[in-house]
Parts: structure tokens; C-alpha cells; sequence
């Protein structure tokens, strides 16, 4: 969330980060509530120090036993408007902070201006592998193998959901120990195992509401919600708390599953695995000093990155512009890791830099050597999601006769095994 007084003091930036992200809002209401909320306060201001003189001219003429009716009277009548302009200032607080909760964040300098085409693809790494047959897609390698059944899926729960057996589930938890093992041991990361289910304050916390409520699952009796990344109880492990400075940085990484509705999203985009709604994903988050947020969101990529390095899959790391930035980002960089099989570049991480504008919705502070209070930096990072990751790791290694080579990184976890036969 921005803050008020940053609105009002640098109007004209707001305003282009809003038409930079192709958005539209309407400024004047809020300046006009913002405003009528400081005379309130004003007036409040005002009435109350009218109010303490009338009290101190009270307490005189009754220590005088003198009459004091009269001006008992025209405190009365200033109590009453002191309780008036509470109520309104009340409701104009609520209505700034509606409007504050759907203004996004400001895009930092560095992100390309412009929609999807201004993306910028900042490094690719590992070379696309050439097949010597006709490469299948995960669908058809997974139907082959009988580790994924989508039929079955969609009679337990629907379409755009998965259900692994056998090899695919083997390989799907074989996924999510090397990487938490990753994070852990090498990159410095804290494990947490984190509620599936959370409340409507922590999505808005982490600016998944009110904009993308359409998207979430939410249960129809209690106002939880069915948990879209790992991100978000994770963030909102510190709201309402302050951190000392000297606990910075701290790194969180959590495996969970996630829940999406998607909404909207139909036809041959969400075949497979392409588009699911429930998938397991190792999410990565960082609390960290202001000063080092840029510096610790580079380190965020590399560790994701070294995933699939170790995976040995092929991927490029691109800089999302300003119009395809997340409501809550001011930068993030997108790993997309190459499906040969539906020959397609599939976005597996996305990694970001929200600077305060999280820990203000959560009302997460740290407390500086200097004893002032500030607002800590939040990131986070997929470190990976899984489904689009099963994807080019079905694809990338299938065999002429259908089978699939294990990558080396993960035959730790499957007991030295180092492919998955055909039945």
C-alpha cells in the first residue's frame, strides 16, 4: 500500500506509474476524501482544546461554588459534535483506505515501460536439447509411462486438476525434498510448513485482495481462503509485529500446495499441466533491509535459478514491464524454463521485489539501530512451482523408447534410480 502522504506530495509519479501499467484511477475522489479527512481533524483538534478550556473553567467556578450550568451546557453541545465528527471521520478513514488498498505499487526505474512485447529477456541459460525423433508432449509421455491421470482427475474433482500415481508422485515429492534440501543447506533459507488456509486479512496483506478475489477459493461459510502461493502466510508471519533491525535479513522457504481458480482461463492453453488449478510449489520469501532489497532480489533469482541449473534445464531470465508487473510488485524477473514437447517457453518462477508496499498492508515494521521505526523490504520468489517444471522435465528428458532419464540431482531421492521405465 502506498502511503497518503506520498500520494499527495508526489502526485505526478503516481499518476504515471498508473497509466505506465495501463491502468486507470481516479486520483481527484482520493485527494478530495484525503482532504475532507484533514479538516475533520482539524475541526477535532479544535473542539477538543475548546473542550479542555471549558473543563478547566468547570472545575474553576464549582472549586468557587459558583454556577457552572451554563458552560456545563456548551461542553455538552461540543461533546456532541466531537462525536459527530468522529463518526464521519471514521467513515472517511474507511473509504481512504478502500481506495488505498486497489492503488498498486509504483514500478521501480529500472522495469521496461510498456505491455507484454516490452519484456526483456536479461540472460537464457543451457542449450535446447535436439532430438533425433519426434519429441512427445507431456501429456502424451505421461499417459504412456501411466504417471498422470487426467481422466480420473477430473472425475474427483474436475478439469485442470492432476492426479500423479506411481513414478509421478514419486517424482513430484522427489522434487519438492531436493529443492527445500537446496534452499535449506546451501542458500541459507529457514523451513516452514505454513496453514493451507488463511484469512482475509493476510491475502490483503500480500495484495492478493480485494483485486484478484475472483481468482481465489474461498471456503462459502468462514471468510478463509484457500492459499494461491506459499507467499502469503509466510509474509504475514510478522503483521502487526516489529522486528529488531539486527534480525535482518531473514529468509523463509516453504513447500505447499496452491490453489487458483483461474478464472476464465479455457481452451488449449490449460491442457496437461500447462494450467492447473492445484499445484505444489517450493516458494522462497525475504524480509530485508530497505538499502538491500535490490541486491537480495538478485540473490533471490540465483537461487532459483541454480534449481533448475542443477536440473539441467534450459531457461532464460526475463524482466517484466510495467504492464505485466503484479499488482503488489515494483520489479520481478520471471525464470521460463523450455517445453520441447509442446515447444514452448513456460513460466516456472517469478521472483520480486515489493519494497514496503506489502509490510504497510501487513503493518510489518523494524525497529532501527537509531531506535526509529521503519518498514522492512518484502520478496519473494518461486524456488520452484512444480507442475510447468514436470512439464520440461518429462519433456527435455524422454527417451526414443519412452522412457524418462532421472536427472542426476534428483536420483538422491528416488533411492539411486536413474530412469523411469516404460510399464
Amino acid at each position: 500500500m502506498l502511503d497518503i502522504r506520498f500520494i499527495r506530495e508526489n502526485r505526478d509519479t503516481v499518476e504515471k506509474s498508473i497509466i505506465d501499467r495501463g491502468l486507470k484511477f481516479n486520483l481527484d475522489e482520493l485527494i478530495k476524501i484525503d482532504e475532507a479527512r484533514r479538516d475533520i481533524l482539524t475541526a477535532l483538534e479544535e473542539l477538543r482544546r475548546q473542550k479542555n478550556i471549558a473543563n478547566d473553567e468547570i472545575s474553576r467556578l464549582l472549586r468557587e461554588k459558583k454556577d457552572a450550568e451554563r458552560n456545563i451546557q456548551a461542553m455538552r453541545s461540543t461533546s456532541l459534535k466531537i462525536d459527530e465528527l468522529q463518526k464521519r471521520l471514521k467513515d472517511c478513514q474507511a473509504r481512504l483506505n478502500q481506495l488505498l488498498l486497489t492503488i498498486p505499487n509504483i514500478p521501480h526505474s529500472s522495469v521496461p515501460v510498456g505491455d507484454v512485447s516490452s519484456n526483456k529477456i536479461i540472460r537464457s541459460w543451457g542449450e535446447l536439447r535436439r532430438f533425433d525423433f519426434p519429441p512427445l508432449t507431456h501429456t502424451e509421455l505421461a499417459s504412456a509411462l501411466e504417471i498422470i491421470d487426467f481422466s480420473r482427475a477430473a472425475k474427483i474433482s474436475g478439469s485442470n486438476f492432476v492426479l500423479y500415481k506411481g513414478w509421478g508422485a514419486r517424482l513430484e515429492r522427489a522434487l519438492i525434498n531436493f529443492m527445500l534440501e537446496l534452499h535449506t543447506q546451501k542458500h541459507g533459507y529457514t523451513e516452514i510448513f505454513p496453514p493451507f488456509l488463511v484469512n482475509r486479512r493476510a491475502m490483503t496483506g500480500t495484495g492478493q485482495l480485494p483485486k484478484l478475489e475472483e481468482d481465489m477459493y474461498r471456503l462459502k461459510d468462514d471468510d478463509y481462503f484457500l492459499i494461491p502461493t506459499a507467499e502469503v502466510p509466510l509474509t504475514n508471519i510478522f503483521s502487526d509485529e516489529v522486528l529488531e533491525e539486527e534480525r535482518l535479513p531473514i529468509y523463509y522457504t516453504a513447500y505447499t500446495a496452491c490453489f487458483r481458480r483461474e478464472a476464465g482461463s479455457y481452451g488449449k492453453e490449460t491442457k496437461g499441466l500447462v494450467r492447473v488449478h492445484q499445484f505444489d510449489k517450493v516458494e522462497l520469501v525475504k524480509f530485508v533491509r530497505p538499502d538491500d532489497s535490490y541486491v537480495e532480489l538478485e540473490g533471490l533469482v540465483h537461487d532459483a535459478e541454480e534449481v533448475l541449473q542443477l536440473l539441467n534445464l534450459p531457461y532464460r531470465v526475463v524482466a517484466l514491464s510495467t504492464q505485466d508487473l503484479s499488482f503488489a510488485a515494483a520489479k520481478c524477473y520471471d525464470l521460463e524454463a523450455y517445453a520441447p514437447g509442446i515447444d514452448k517457453w513456460l513460466e516456472v518462477s517469478s521472483c520480486s521485489n515489493f519494497e514496503s508496499f506489502q509490510a504497510r498492508r501487513a503493518n510489518i515494521k523494524y525497529r532501527s539501530k537509531d531506535r526509529k521505526l521503519n518498514y522492512p523490504h518484502t520478496l519473494n520468489g518461486s524456488g520452484i512451482a512444480l507442475a510447468r517444471t514436470m512439464i520440461c522435465l518429462l519433456e527435455n528428458y524422454q527417451q526414443p523408447d519412452g522412457s524418462i532419464v532421472i536427472p542426476e540431482a534428483l536420483r538422491p531421492y528416488l533411492n539411486g534410480e536413474s530412469a523411469i521405465p516404460k510399464p
